[in-house]
């Protein structure tokens, strides 16, 4: 007779954004990984419902949970909540954020102030929790995005906000040595979600998804692939921003 050794707790993921595109399409794929996912939305409960029974349809483990991504206390709350729930915290996928578009000179500065709230506040808000939470072994994922690089006018505040998303990253990257929590960012070229899509015309979306070499627009299943693999197998890729972007830089 052989001894069996325990089969190991799923790693548990929370996933902010995770109630509709490139949030949802990771959620799905970490579940379908494996693990144990608490699906975040800020204020609608149905999408995120859709997420979690989407999931279990595929014999996955999900739950929903609210929380403003820039409220520190409702933050803190989903982090209680997911250790109530499943035990601990082992992967952070910040992928909630906002893009509005115009020019530097047309923007209107309460659009830049909601950006700013969302997509670098947030950040900072829901990476400090996890930088205290995440599990020894465990990863988090920030979400940037190829303009930071690609300049493309009428991006001048949403690649802003991003190229502050990358310095929390690589920063807090060296600010856990000896933890053994890995911290990168995925920085998606064009895409095509419901975020990205809107208000384009044709032409526009088909000029951005010549720009690869690969001659198409990214699908939400390329970014949740190396979501996937940095939540999982990629202990020895830390600090870095990965532009998922077809070739486009």
């Amino acid at each position: 007779m052989t001894d069996t050794a325990p089969a190991e707790d799923p790693r548990v993921a929370i996933v902010t954004g995770g109630s509709g595109g490139i949030g949802r399409v990771t959620a799905e794929r970490l579940a379908a990984d494996g693990q144990t996912v608490v699906v975040t939305y800020a204020h609608n409960p149905a999408p995120a419902q859709d997420t979690v029974d989407a999931i279990t349809a595929a014999g996955g483990k999900a739950s929903a949970v609210q929380a403003d991504v820039a409220d520190e206390d409702q933050v803190v709350m989903l982090f209680d909540r997911t250790e109530e729930l499943y035990g601990g915290v082992d992967v952070v996928v910040h992928s909630a954020g906002i893009m509005l578009l115009a020019p530097l000179a047309e923007l209107d500065l309460a659009d830049l102030d909601r950006m700013h709230r969302t997509n670098i506040r947030g950040t900072f808000v829901v990476d400090q929790q996890a930088a205290r939470r995440v599990r020894s072994g465990g990863a988090i994922i920030n979400f940037s995005s190829s303009v930071v690089k690609l300049a493309l006018p009428n991006y001048t505040a949403y690649a802003a906000t991003k190229g502050a998303v990358d310095a929390i990253t690589l920063i807090l990257a060296k600010e856990l040595r000896g933890r053994d929590v890995t911290v990168n960012a995925v920085a998606p070229g064009p895409t095509a979600t419901p975020l990205f899509l809107d208000g384009k015309q044709q032409d526009a979306v088909d000029r951005l998804a010549g720009m690869s070499p690969l001659e198409r627009l990214g699908m939400p299943t390329d970014i949740a692939e190396v979501v996937s693999f940095l939540a999982g197998p990629a202990r020895w890729v830390n600090g870095q921003v990965i532009y998922a972007n077809g070739g486009v830089i």
